[in-house]
Protein backbone atom coordinates (compact mmCIF):
# COMPACT_ATOMS: atom_id res chain seq x y z
CA UNK A 1 0.00 0.00 0.00
CA UNK A 2 2.60 2.49 0.88
CA UNK A 3 4.30 1.42 -2.41
CA UNK A 4 1.57 2.23 -4.36
CA UNK A 5 0.95 5.75 -2.36
CA UNK A 6 4.50 6.48 -3.11
CA UNK A 7 4.20 5.63 -7.43
CA UNK A 8 0.69 7.54 -7.28
CA UNK A 9 2.63 10.37 -5.55
CA UNK A 10 5.68 10.48 -7.81
CA UNK A 11 3.26 10.57 -11.44
CA UNK A 12 1.07 12.82 -9.80
CA UNK A 13 4.78 14.99 -9.71
CA UNK A 14 5.59 14.22 -12.77
CA UNK A 15 2.37 14.19 -14.27
CA UNK A 16 2.29 17.88 -13.07
CA UNK A 17 5.78 19.35 -14.33
CA UNK A 18 5.44 17.42 -17.27
CA UNK A 19 2.02 19.65 -18.01
CA UNK A 20 3.89 22.91 -16.69
CA UNK A 21 6.44 22.56 -18.97
CA UNK A 22 4.33 21.48 -21.93
CA UNK A 23 2.45 24.85 -21.33
CA UNK A 24 5.47 27.02 -20.95
CA UNK A 25 7.17 26.03 -24.08
CA UNK A 26 3.37 26.54 -25.92
CA UNK A 27 2.74 29.66 -24.26
CA UNK A 28 5.97 31.12 -25.61
CA UNK A 29 6.14 29.72 -28.73
CA UNK A 30 2.68 31.47 -29.36
CA UNK A 31 3.98 35.28 -28.38
CA UNK A 32 1.03 36.33 -26.40
CA UNK A 33 1.46 39.07 -23.94
CA UNK A 34 3.11 38.67 -21.00
CA UNK A 35 0.05 39.28 -18.49
CA UNK A 36 -1.91 36.98 -20.33
CA UNK A 37 0.88 33.90 -20.15
CA UNK A 38 1.21 34.72 -16.57
CA UNK A 39 -2.93 34.30 -16.32
CA UNK A 40 -2.60 31.37 -18.28
CA UNK A 41 0.16 29.48 -16.20
CA UNK A 42 -1.65 30.26 -12.67
CA UNK A 43 -4.47 28.73 -14.05
CA UNK A 44 -3.01 25.12 -15.41
CA UNK A 45 -1.05 25.27 -11.85
CA UNK A 46 -4.13 25.42 -10.28
CA UNK A 47 -5.74 22.87 -12.40
CA UNK A 48 -3.01 20.81 -13.79
CA UNK A 49 -4.04 18.99 -16.95
CA UNK A 50 -7.80 20.35 -17.30
CA UNK A 51 -5.91 24.35 -17.66
CA UNK A 52 -4.03 22.36 -20.44
CA UNK A 53 -6.83 21.16 -22.22
CA UNK A 54 -9.24 24.41 -21.75
CA UNK A 55 -5.89 26.24 -22.76
CA UNK A 56 -5.79 24.26 -26.12
CA UNK A 57 -9.73 24.68 -26.49
CA UNK A 58 -9.79 28.43 -26.01
CA UNK A 59 -6.36 29.65 -26.45
CA UNK A 60 -5.35 29.27 -29.95
CA UNK A 61 -3.41 32.00 -31.93
CA UNK A 62 -5.15 32.88 -35.33
CA UNK A 63 -3.90 35.87 -35.80
CA UNK A 64 -0.77 35.34 -38.10
CA UNK A 65 -3.90 33.65 -40.34
CA UNK A 66 -5.50 35.71 -43.55
CA UNK A 67 -9.36 34.33 -42.92
CA UNK A 68 -10.93 36.98 -44.60
CA UNK A 69 -10.55 37.90 -48.47
CA UNK A 70 -11.43 39.74 -50.86
CA UNK A 71 -10.76 38.82 -54.60
CA UNK A 72 -7.72 40.12 -56.11
CA UNK A 73 -9.58 42.76 -58.50
CA UNK A 74 -11.97 43.50 -55.20
CA UNK A 75 -8.64 44.29 -53.46
CA UNK A 76 -7.12 46.32 -56.37
CA UNK A 77 -10.40 48.63 -56.41
CA UNK A 78 -10.89 49.12 -52.60
CA UNK A 79 -6.94 49.75 -52.14
CA UNK A 80 -7.14 52.53 -54.89
CA UNK A 81 -10.20 54.26 -53.60
CA UNK A 82 -8.37 54.26 -49.95
CA UNK A 83 -4.90 55.35 -51.34
CA UNK A 84 -6.75 58.00 -53.30
CA UNK A 85 -8.83 59.53 -49.71
CA UNK A 86 -5.50 59.44 -48.02
CA UNK A 87 -3.95 61.77 -50.65
CA UNK A 88 -7.10 64.15 -50.67
CA UNK A 89 -6.58 64.17 -46.81
CA UNK A 90 -2.64 64.71 -46.63
CA UNK A 91 -2.78 67.27 -49.22
CA UNK A 92 -5.53 68.94 -47.25
CA UNK A 93 -8.12 69.10 -50.58
CA UNK A 94 -10.87 67.17 -48.68
CA UNK A 95 -13.86 69.17 -47.97
CA UNK A 96 -15.32 68.69 -44.79
CA UNK A 97 -19.50 69.06 -44.31
CA UNK A 98 -18.05 70.25 -40.77
CA UNK A 99 -14.33 71.90 -40.71
CA UNK A 100 -14.39 71.78 -36.81
CA UNK A 101 -13.38 68.09 -38.12
CA UNK A 102 -10.71 68.76 -40.26
CA UNK A 103 -9.06 68.49 -36.50
CA UNK A 104 -9.57 64.78 -36.48
CA UNK A 105 -7.69 64.24 -40.02
CA UNK A 106 -4.99 62.19 -38.23
CA UNK A 107 -7.21 60.16 -36.72
CA UNK A 108 -9.52 59.65 -40.05
CA UNK A 109 -5.99 58.44 -41.94
CA UNK A 110 -4.97 56.68 -38.96
CA UNK A 111 -8.34 54.01 -39.55
CA UNK A 112 -7.53 54.08 -43.39
CA UNK A 113 -4.50 52.87 -43.03
CA UNK A 114 -4.64 50.77 -39.92
CA UNK A 115 -8.14 49.31 -40.51
CA UNK A 116 -8.49 49.93 -44.23
CA UNK A 117 -11.71 51.97 -43.77
CA UNK A 118 -12.79 54.61 -45.91
CA UNK A 119 -14.41 57.96 -44.68
CA UNK A 120 -18.09 58.97 -45.65
CA UNK A 121 -19.66 61.94 -44.60
CA UNK A 122 -23.41 61.99 -46.35
CA UNK A 123 -24.61 59.48 -43.76
CA UNK A 124 -27.34 60.41 -41.96
CA UNK A 125 -27.65 58.48 -38.19
CA UNK A 126 -30.52 57.52 -35.89
CA UNK A 127 -29.71 56.47 -32.44
CA UNK A 128 -31.75 53.60 -30.97
CA UNK A 129 -31.23 52.97 -26.91
CA UNK A 130 -34.47 51.05 -26.16
CA UNK A 131 -35.22 47.06 -27.28
CA UNK A 132 -38.87 47.93 -28.40
CA UNK A 133 -37.55 50.67 -30.38
CA UNK A 134 -35.01 48.79 -31.85
CA UNK A 135 -36.97 46.12 -33.04
CA UNK A 136 -39.78 48.45 -34.81
CA UNK A 137 -37.29 50.17 -36.53
CA UNK A 138 -35.61 46.82 -37.98
CA UNK A 139 -38.68 44.97 -38.83
CA UNK A 140 -40.26 48.18 -40.45
CA UNK A 141 -37.12 48.18 -42.60
CA UNK A 142 -37.21 44.41 -43.63
CA UNK A 143 -40.81 44.45 -44.70
CA UNK A 144 -39.73 47.66 -46.80
CA UNK A 145 -36.28 45.26 -49.01
CA UNK A 146 -36.73 45.05 -52.46
CA UNK A 147 -33.68 43.48 -53.21
CA UNK A 148 -31.62 41.39 -50.55
CA UNK A 149 -31.19 41.37 -46.89
CA UNK A 150 -27.90 40.41 -44.86
CA UNK A 151 -28.02 39.90 -41.44
CA UNK A 152 -25.17 38.86 -38.69
CA UNK A 153 -25.73 38.52 -35.10
CA UNK A 154 -23.77 37.10 -32.28
CA UNK A 155 -26.71 35.76 -30.55
CA UNK A 156 -30.23 34.60 -31.99
CA UNK A 157 -32.18 32.47 -30.12
CA UNK A 158 -35.44 29.89 -30.46
CA UNK A 159 -37.64 32.27 -28.46
CA UNK A 160 -40.36 34.82 -29.33
CA UNK A 161 -38.50 37.88 -30.83
CA UNK A 162 -36.19 35.60 -32.67
CA UNK A 163 -38.78 33.41 -34.47
CA UNK A 164 -40.89 36.46 -35.48
CA UNK A 165 -37.43 37.34 -37.35
CA UNK A 166 -37.53 33.74 -38.84
CA UNK A 167 -40.95 34.29 -40.09
CA UNK A 168 -40.04 37.85 -41.52
CA UNK A 169 -37.63 36.81 -43.23
CA UNK A 170 -39.38 33.76 -45.14
CA UNK A 171 -41.79 36.47 -46.01
CA UNK A 172 -39.45 38.15 -47.45
CA UNK A 173 -37.78 35.77 -49.76
CA UNK A 174 -41.60 34.45 -50.69
CA UNK A 175 -41.78 37.93 -52.30
CA UNK A 176 -38.22 37.26 -54.42
CA UNK A 177 -36.14 38.80 -51.52
CA UNK A 178 -32.56 37.06 -51.33
CA UNK A 179 -31.54 36.78 -47.64
CA UNK A 180 -28.55 35.93 -46.15
CA UNK A 181 -28.28 34.74 -42.73
CA UNK A 182 -24.88 34.64 -40.38
CA UNK A 183 -24.91 33.37 -36.96
CA UNK A 184 -21.81 32.81 -34.35
CA UNK A 185 -21.80 29.03 -33.59
CA UNK A 186 -21.75 29.77 -30.10
CA UNK A 187 -23.61 32.37 -29.82
CA UNK A 188 -26.28 31.09 -31.67
CA UNK A 189 -26.38 27.75 -30.02
CA UNK A 190 -29.90 27.59 -28.57
CA UNK A 191 -31.81 27.68 -32.04
CA UNK A 192 -32.80 24.15 -32.47
CA UNK A 193 -31.72 22.02 -35.48
CA UNK A 194 -35.43 22.09 -37.04
CA UNK A 195 -35.25 25.57 -36.92
CA UNK A 196 -32.38 26.25 -39.41
CA UNK A 197 -33.79 23.35 -41.52
CA UNK A 198 -36.46 25.26 -41.79
CA UNK A 199 -35.17 28.62 -42.92
CA UNK A 200 -32.75 26.42 -45.43
CA UNK A 201 -35.73 25.13 -46.52
CA UNK A 202 -37.30 28.38 -47.31
CA UNK A 203 -34.85 29.72 -49.11
CA UNK A 204 -32.67 31.80 -46.28
CA UNK A 205 -28.71 31.00 -46.80
CA UNK A 206 -28.07 30.04 -43.28
CA UNK A 207 -24.35 29.92 -42.42
CA UNK A 208 -22.59 29.95 -38.96
CA UNK A 209 -19.40 31.39 -37.68
CA UNK A 210 -16.64 28.64 -36.97
CA UNK A 211 -18.24 25.89 -36.09
CA UNK A 212 -17.52 22.86 -34.48
CA UNK A 213 -16.25 19.66 -36.03
CA UNK A 214 -16.91 18.02 -32.71
CA UNK A 215 -19.71 17.26 -30.84
CA UNK A 216 -17.77 18.37 -27.09
CA UNK A 217 -14.79 20.42 -27.99
CA UNK A 218 -14.37 23.64 -30.46
CA UNK A 219 -11.05 24.82 -31.12
CA UNK A 220 -11.92 28.18 -32.20
CA UNK A 221 -14.50 28.64 -28.73
CA UNK A 222 -12.65 31.65 -27.96
CA UNK A 223 -12.62 33.34 -30.51
CA UNK A 224 -16.40 34.44 -31.89
CA UNK A 225 -18.24 36.98 -33.77
CA UNK A 226 -19.20 39.65 -31.67
CA UNK A 227 -20.41 41.74 -34.40
CA UNK A 228 -24.04 43.00 -34.47
CA UNK A 229 -24.80 44.27 -38.57
CA UNK A 230 -27.86 44.27 -40.82
CA UNK A 231 -27.49 45.45 -44.18
CA UNK A 232 -31.01 46.10 -46.51
CA UNK A 233 -30.93 46.64 -49.73
CA UNK A 234 -27.30 47.74 -50.04
CA UNK A 235 -29.22 51.28 -48.56
CA UNK A 236 -29.73 51.16 -45.19
CA UNK A 237 -27.35 49.61 -42.17
CA UNK A 238 -27.81 48.73 -38.31
CA UNK A 239 -25.09 48.26 -36.31
CA UNK A 240 -24.80 48.40 -32.15
CA UNK A 241 -25.21 46.21 -29.00
CA UNK A 242 -28.63 44.57 -29.80
CA UNK A 243 -28.57 41.27 -30.16
CA UNK A 244 -31.95 39.00 -31.24
CA UNK A 245 -33.84 37.53 -28.15
CA UNK A 246 -36.37 38.33 -25.21
CA UNK A 247 -34.06 40.22 -22.70
CA UNK A 248 -33.10 42.70 -25.21
CA UNK A 249 -36.76 43.89 -24.87
CA UNK A 250 -36.40 43.69 -20.84
CA UNK A 251 -38.71 40.29 -20.89
CA UNK A 252 -36.04 38.72 -18.47
CA UNK A 253 -36.31 39.26 -14.74
CA UNK A 254 -33.03 38.81 -13.74
CA UNK A 255 -31.45 41.74 -16.04
CA UNK A 256 -34.93 43.85 -16.06
CA UNK A 257 -35.09 46.64 -18.33
CA UNK A 258 -32.26 46.88 -21.25
CA UNK A 259 -30.22 49.45 -22.06
CA UNK A 260 -28.50 49.55 -24.85
CA UNK A 261 -27.00 51.91 -27.93
CA UNK A 262 -27.59 50.93 -31.82
CA UNK A 263 -27.44 52.80 -34.91
CA UNK A 264 -29.50 52.68 -38.06
CA UNK A 265 -27.42 54.38 -40.83
CA UNK A 266 -28.46 55.77 -44.30
CA UNK A 267 -25.30 56.96 -46.55
CA UNK A 268 -22.14 55.28 -47.75
CA UNK A 269 -21.25 54.38 -44.76
CA UNK A 270 -23.37 51.57 -45.35
CA UNK A 271 -20.82 49.89 -48.15
CA UNK A 272 -18.49 49.74 -44.95
CA UNK A 273 -21.29 47.09 -43.69
CA UNK A 274 -21.85 45.52 -45.83
CA UNK A 275 -18.06 45.27 -47.07
CA UNK A 276 -17.70 43.77 -43.44
CA UNK A 277 -20.81 41.00 -44.04
CA UNK A 278 -19.28 40.13 -47.11
CA UNK A 279 -15.83 38.85 -45.46
CA UNK A 280 -17.72 37.47 -42.99
CA UNK A 281 -20.02 35.39 -44.94
CA UNK A 282 -17.30 34.27 -47.05
CA UNK A 283 -15.62 32.79 -44.28
CA UNK A 284 -18.68 31.15 -42.56
CA UNK A 285 -20.48 30.14 -46.02
CA UNK A 286 -19.91 27.94 -49.34
CA UNK A 287 -22.10 30.24 -51.13
CA UNK A 288 -20.43 33.43 -51.07
CA UNK A 289 -21.02 36.13 -53.17
CA UNK A 290 -18.76 39.00 -55.08
CA UNK A 291 -18.87 42.91 -55.36
CA UNK A 292 -21.60 43.88 -57.88
CA UNK A 293 -23.83 47.32 -58.03
CA UNK A 294 -26.81 44.87 -56.48
CA UNK A 295 -25.22 44.97 -53.02
CA UNK A 296 -22.80 48.14 -53.42
CA UNK A 297 -23.68 51.30 -54.76
CA UNK A 298 -23.52 55.13 -53.54
CA UNK A 299 -26.28 56.71 -51.64
CA UNK A 300 -28.35 59.55 -52.60
CA UNK A 301 -28.58 60.05 -48.63
CA UNK A 302 -28.28 64.03 -47.75
CA UNK A 303 -27.22 63.33 -44.79
CA UNK A 304 -24.12 65.02 -42.57
CA UNK A 305 -22.29 62.94 -40.65
CA UNK A 306 -18.87 61.49 -40.95
CA UNK A 307 -18.58 57.75 -40.43
CA UNK A 308 -15.80 54.89 -40.74
CA UNK A 309 -16.61 51.54 -39.96
CA UNK A 310 -13.91 50.07 -37.97
CA UNK A 311 -13.34 46.23 -37.47
CA UNK A 312 -10.51 44.20 -35.60
CA UNK A 313 -10.33 40.16 -34.55
CA UNK A 314 -7.80 38.15 -33.56
CA UNK A 315 -6.88 37.23 -36.85
CA UNK A 316 -4.73 40.70 -36.87
CA UNK A 317 -1.92 41.62 -34.81
CA UNK A 318 -3.42 44.66 -34.39
CA UNK A 319 -6.13 45.95 -32.11
CA UNK A 320 -7.64 48.27 -34.67
CA UNK A 321 -10.52 49.46 -32.12
CA UNK A 322 -9.22 49.48 -28.81
CA UNK A 323 -6.42 51.89 -30.99
CA UNK A 324 -9.11 54.03 -32.38
CA UNK A 325 -10.30 54.21 -28.36
CA UNK A 326 -7.01 55.54 -27.21
CA UNK A 327 -6.35 58.00 -30.49
CA UNK A 328 -9.94 59.71 -29.17
CA UNK A 329 -8.89 59.64 -25.58
CA UNK A 330 -5.57 61.36 -26.54
CA UNK A 331 -7.32 63.86 -28.18
CA UNK A 332 -9.71 64.56 -25.80
CA UNK A 333 -9.41 68.52 -24.31
CA UNK A 334 -12.50 68.73 -22.02
CA UNK A 335 -14.48 65.43 -21.61
CA UNK A 336 -14.95 61.38 -22.15
CA UNK A 337 -17.92 59.52 -21.84
CA UNK A 338 -17.66 55.75 -21.73
CA UNK A 339 -20.54 53.08 -21.18
CA UNK A 340 -19.63 49.21 -21.19
CA UNK A 341 -20.87 46.23 -19.44
CA UNK A 342 -17.85 45.44 -19.37
CA UNK A 343 -14.50 47.14 -18.11
CA UNK A 344 -10.86 45.10 -18.51
CA UNK A 345 -8.90 47.64 -19.68
CA UNK A 346 -5.39 46.37 -20.27
CA UNK A 347 -2.53 48.82 -19.43
CA UNK A 348 -2.60 51.19 -22.84
CA UNK A 349 -6.16 51.67 -22.25
CA UNK A 350 -5.12 52.44 -18.48
CA UNK A 351 -2.15 54.59 -18.78
CA UNK A 352 -4.60 56.67 -21.74
CA UNK A 353 -7.21 57.42 -19.32
CA UNK A 354 -5.08 58.90 -16.79
CA UNK A 355 -2.68 61.05 -18.97
CA UNK A 356 -6.17 62.61 -19.99
CA UNK A 357 -7.69 63.33 -16.47
CA UNK A 358 -4.51 64.80 -15.03
CA UNK A 359 -4.80 66.88 -17.93
CA UNK A 360 -7.87 68.78 -17.11
CA UNK A 361 -10.37 65.96 -19.03
CA UNK A 362 -13.33 65.56 -17.29
CA UNK A 363 -13.94 61.49 -17.55
CA UNK A 364 -17.15 59.84 -16.45
CA UNK A 365 -17.19 55.79 -17.18
CA UNK A 366 -20.66 54.26 -16.65
CA UNK A 367 -20.92 50.14 -16.15
CA UNK A 368 -24.20 47.59 -15.37
CA UNK A 369 -25.31 47.40 -11.23
CA UNK A 370 -25.84 43.58 -11.90
CA UNK A 371 -23.16 40.84 -13.34
CA UNK A 372 -24.24 38.76 -16.38
CA UNK A 373 -20.48 36.98 -15.92
CA UNK A 374 -20.31 36.85 -12.41
CA UNK A 375 -16.08 36.97 -12.70
CA UNK A 376 -16.46 39.89 -15.25
CA UNK A 377 -18.48 41.96 -13.25
CA UNK A 378 -16.00 41.93 -10.34
CA UNK A 379 -13.08 42.75 -12.40
CA UNK A 380 -14.80 45.36 -13.72
CA UNK A 381 -15.29 46.84 -10.76
CA UNK A 382 -11.95 46.56 -9.29
CA UNK A 383 -10.45 48.24 -12.49
CA UNK A 384 -13.03 51.06 -12.00
CA UNK A 385 -12.27 51.67 -8.65
CA UNK A 386 -8.29 52.19 -9.41
CA UNK A 387 -9.06 54.49 -11.81
CA UNK A 388 -11.35 57.08 -8.75
CA UNK A 389 -7.93 58.29 -7.23
CA UNK A 390 -7.23 59.63 -10.94
CA UNK A 391 -10.18 61.96 -10.57
CA UNK A 392 -12.27 59.68 -12.73
CA UNK A 393 -16.07 59.31 -11.93
CA UNK A 394 -17.71 55.64 -12.13
CA UNK A 395 -21.24 54.88 -11.68
CA UNK A 396 -23.52 52.09 -11.97
CA UNK A 397 -26.73 51.95 -14.10
CA UNK A 398 -29.58 51.12 -11.25
CA UNK A 399 -32.47 50.82 -14.06
CA UNK A 400 -31.91 47.45 -15.37
CA UNK A 401 -28.76 45.96 -17.48
CA UNK A 402 -26.44 48.07 -18.99
CA UNK A 403 -24.89 46.76 -22.39
CA UNK A 404 -24.26 50.11 -24.49
CA UNK A 405 -21.01 50.51 -25.95
CA UNK A 406 -20.22 54.04 -25.97
CA UNK A 407 -17.77 56.74 -25.99
CA UNK A 408 -17.99 60.73 -26.47
CA UNK A 409 -15.00 63.04 -26.44
CA UNK A 410 -15.53 66.76 -26.28
CA UNK A 411 -19.11 66.83 -27.76
CA UNK A 412 -17.49 66.46 -31.03
CA UNK A 413 -16.80 63.14 -31.74
CA UNK A 414 -17.86 59.25 -30.55
CA UNK A 415 -17.86 55.59 -31.56
CA UNK A 416 -20.64 52.84 -31.23
CA UNK A 417 -20.92 49.13 -32.06
CA UNK A 418 -20.06 46.13 -30.58
CA UNK A 419 -16.68 46.72 -28.92
CA UNK A 420 -16.72 46.53 -25.02
CA UNK A 421 -13.82 48.09 -22.37
CA UNK A 422 -12.23 44.80 -22.18
CA UNK A 423 -9.16 42.45 -22.79
CA UNK A 424 -11.31 39.95 -24.99
CA UNK A 425 -13.38 42.71 -27.42
CA UNK A 426 -9.77 43.96 -27.88
CA UNK A 427 -8.02 40.98 -28.61
CA UNK A 428 -10.38 37.88 -29.17
CA UNK A 429 -13.49 38.73 -30.71
CA UNK A 430 -14.41 39.86 -34.09
CA UNK A 431 -16.03 43.40 -33.73
CA UNK A 432 -17.37 46.39 -35.75
CA UNK A 433 -17.70 49.74 -34.71
CA UNK A 434 -19.02 52.79 -36.03
CA UNK A 435 -16.27 55.95 -35.31
CA UNK A 436 -18.64 58.58 -36.01
CA UNK A 437 -17.28 62.68 -36.41
CA UNK A 438 -20.25 64.47 -36.17
CA UNK A 439 -21.45 67.27 -33.45
CA UNK A 440 -25.12 66.64 -33.77
CA UNK A 441 -25.00 62.75 -33.17
CA UNK A 442 -22.56 62.80 -30.22
CA UNK A 443 -24.56 65.95 -28.07
CA UNK A 444 -27.11 63.33 -28.48
CA UNK A 445 -25.18 60.39 -27.02
CA UNK A 446 -24.13 62.55 -24.15
CA UNK A 447 -27.41 63.53 -23.84
CA UNK A 448 -28.81 59.97 -23.46
CA UNK A 449 -25.23 59.66 -21.10
CA UNK A 450 -26.83 62.24 -18.88
CA UNK A 451 -30.17 61.18 -18.78
CA UNK A 452 -28.98 57.62 -17.61
CA UNK A 453 -26.87 59.21 -14.74
CA UNK A 454 -30.22 60.26 -13.15
CA UNK A 455 -30.61 56.27 -13.08
CA UNK A 456 -27.05 55.88 -11.94
CA UNK A 457 -25.38 55.84 -8.63
CA UNK A 458 -22.27 57.16 -8.28
CA UNK A 459 -19.01 54.94 -7.12
CA UNK A 460 -17.40 57.13 -4.76
CA UNK A 461 -13.83 56.95 -3.77
CA UNK A 462 -15.30 56.43 0.23
CA UNK A 463 -17.84 53.75 -1.01
CA UNK A 464 -15.31 51.95 -2.68
CA UNK A 465 -13.03 51.91 0.27
CA UNK A 466 -15.35 50.71 2.65
CA UNK A 467 -16.49 48.16 0.45
CA UNK A 468 -16.50 44.40 2.58
CA UNK A 469 -13.75 41.72 2.57
CA UNK A 470 -15.96 39.58 0.30
CA UNK A 471 -15.83 41.97 -2.32
CA UNK A 472 -12.45 42.53 -2.24
CA UNK A 473 -11.66 38.91 -2.47
CA UNK A 474 -13.79 38.33 -5.51
CA UNK A 475 -11.73 41.58 -7.11
CA UNK A 476 -8.88 39.87 -6.41
CA UNK A 477 -10.27 36.51 -7.73
CA UNK A 478 -11.41 37.65 -11.13
CA UNK A 479 -8.35 40.55 -11.81
CA UNK A 480 -5.85 37.53 -11.38
CA UNK A 481 -7.86 35.71 -14.28
CA UNK A 482 -8.95 38.60 -16.23
CA UNK A 483 -6.45 39.01 -19.15
CA UNK A 484 -8.24 35.47 -20.01
CA UNK A 485 -11.74 36.43 -18.87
Amino acid sequence: MEDYVITLSYNYVLFFFVNLIATAIIITLERKSPTTTLAWLLFMIMLPGIGFFFYLIFSQNISKRKIFKYTLEETKIYKTILKNQREEFKNHSFKFNDKSMETYTDMIIFHNKMSESFYSQNNDIQIISDGKMKFDTLFEEIKKAKNHIHIAYYIMKNDEISCELFELLKQKVNEGVKVRLLGDFIGCRHIKNNTLKELKNAGIEVALFFPSKFKITNSKANYRNHRKIVVIDGEIGFIGGFNVGNEYLGQKKSFGYWRDTHLKIIGDAVIGLQLRFLLDWRNASKNSFDISLNYFKESNSIGKSGIQIVSSGPDSINEQIKYGYIKMINSAKKSIVIQTPYFIPDESIIEALKIASASGVDIRIMIPNKPDHMFVYWATYSYVGDLLKYGIRAYTYENGFLHSKMIAVDGKISSVGSCNFDIRSFKLNFEANAFIYDRKVTKKLEDTFKKDLALSKEITKEAYLQRSQKIKLKETISRLFSPIL
